[in-house]
């Protein structure tokens, strides 16, 4: 359980989403909507929705990071990661409540967000090693 409170920090917690952001958010979801509606895939527009939501969250919970080169690439490979799942796994267009498909999403950010923290204490163990062979 301790290391479930590390993934989340303070700053996480006070996260909050102006107005304007809101309003992207609805514009996105429609136009992404739309895209799926036009080539008939209506099958994907839920998981596709969900999974660039948790990494669009992970980005902002992790902003911090936007300078450091790994986190871009570890970025890239998650929502790599996430694209089979969203092709190959059979999906519905049926109607399924929010209470099972939210703490699958949760649990899928979670997990995102722990693979970053351990890659970030990685590349920082890794500096930190570089930084003492140098003094020597």
């Amino acid at each position: 359980m301790s290391s479930v409170k590390k993934v989340i920090t303070k700053e996480d917690k006070q996260l909050r989403l102006p107005w304007w952001g809101v309003l992207c958010v609805i514009a996105g979801t429609i136009l992404f909507g739309l895209l799926f509606l036009e080539f008939g895939r209506l099958d994907l527009a839920r998981p596709s929705l969900i999974t660039a939501a948790i990494m669009v969250l992970a980005i902002i919970m992790r902003w911090r990071l936007k300078r450091h080169v790994w986190f871009w690439i570890t970025m890239v490979i998650l929502a790599a990661l996430h694209f089979p799942l969203i092709l190959f796994v059979p999906w519905t267009t049926r109607w399924i409540p929010a209470f099972v498909t939210i703490p699958i999403g949760i649990a899928d950010l979670y997990l995102v967000l722990w693979v970053l923290s351990t890659v970030e204490k990685l590349m920082g163990e890794q500096k930190a090693a570089e930084k003492g062979t140098r003094s020597l």
